[in-house]
């Protein structure tokens, strides 16, 4: 029995061990998908405990993501992000991409091998565009946050072409962002006005809207022409959502991201096509 899992603290109530297993029984893979929750500073100890009792793969949540870039070896898009959420720990015989960055190398200074780390949060937003016959491609686009998932959010747009602008509450965070992605610009709310009626694309990658009945971008600025996806999954359909559909743009609830994350991961630790719409079927089974 080949054994996944997630690492992170709290994981109690993840939704990932229900949507992988889906996956397993699905396509007759003898697997199971545990949780873990180390200590915050044992995360390269619970790493090392997971390739020694054999674990084949590990999910990476708050609040390592950043922590574990230290205790792989990052594939080159992890490394830009400079966050990881998928390990596997048999890379090259699954189907992962092996591409590894000078950075990630330079850290591989011991004898050891390293697990190899990716980023599969950015292919969950542009498979989840993909999903709704979004093209990304020579789009003006806008991501809201610059936290981990607007950092996500802000690469995989622009590795898909489009123009990028992030928007975020201290400007300056945006800004420092808009440097590290190619061609983007940064700056603070005060920019949606003037970006949100040009923009193609909007991604909230904020928790805005998931506590109370809120939004991050007001129903005035929104258009027809927008095709918007909302981080957030519970609840799935956020002010935003039901403000842009009224608008008559295109809606992508925070569950197609968090489905796509993990077909990803899936896909990388097995080598086989995820059977998507059973692991969709049991993800939105939990979200009612």
């Amino acid at each position: 029995m080949d054994v996944y899992g997630l690492i992170g603290n709290p994981v109690e109530h993840s939704l990932s061990p229900p949507l992988h297993e889906a996956a397993y029984e699905e396509l007759g893979i003898d697997a199971r998908y545990v949780t873990f929750e180390p200590a915050p500073d044992a995360v390269g100890k619970a790493i090392d405990g997971a390739a020694a009792l054999g674990v084949s793969g590990l999910n990476v949540t708050i609040p390592f993501k950043r922590d574990v870039v230290e205790h792989v070896r990052t594939d080159d898009l992890a490394e830009r992000i400079g966050a990881v959420n998928t390990i596997d720990f048999d890379p090259g015989t699954n189907g992962g991409n092996d591409a590894t960055s000078d950075d990630a190398r330079s850290r591989s200074d011991d004898t050891r091998p390293r697990p190899r780390g990716y980023n599969t949060d950015a292919a969950g937003v542009q498979r989840a565009f993909a999903h709704h016959d979004v093209a990304l491609a020579d789009t003006d686009a806008l991501v809201v946050g610059a936290g981990g998932a607007g950092r996500a959010a802000a690469f995989a747009l622009a590795d898909a072409g489009a123009r990028v602008h992030i928007a975020n509450r201290t400007a300056e965070r945006a800004r420092s962002l808009a440097e590290a992605v190619p061609d983007a610009t940064g700056g603070g709310l005060d920019t949606l006005p003037d970006r949100v009626p040009a923009a193609d694309v909007l991604v909230n990658a904020t928790s805005v809207g998931m506590e109370s009945d809120e939004t991050p971008v007001g129903a005035d600025l929104l258009h027809a022409d927008l095709a918007v996806l909302d981080a957030v999954y519970s609840p799935i359909e956020t002010r935003l959502l039901r403000e842009a559909a009224a608008a008559g743009a295109t809606t992508i609830d925070g569950a197609w991201m968090l489905l796509f994350q993990g077909v990803e991961a899936f896909e990388i630790w097995t080598g086989r096509d995820a059977p998507v719409d059973a692991m969709n079927e049991a993800l939105r089974a939990e979200l009612e």
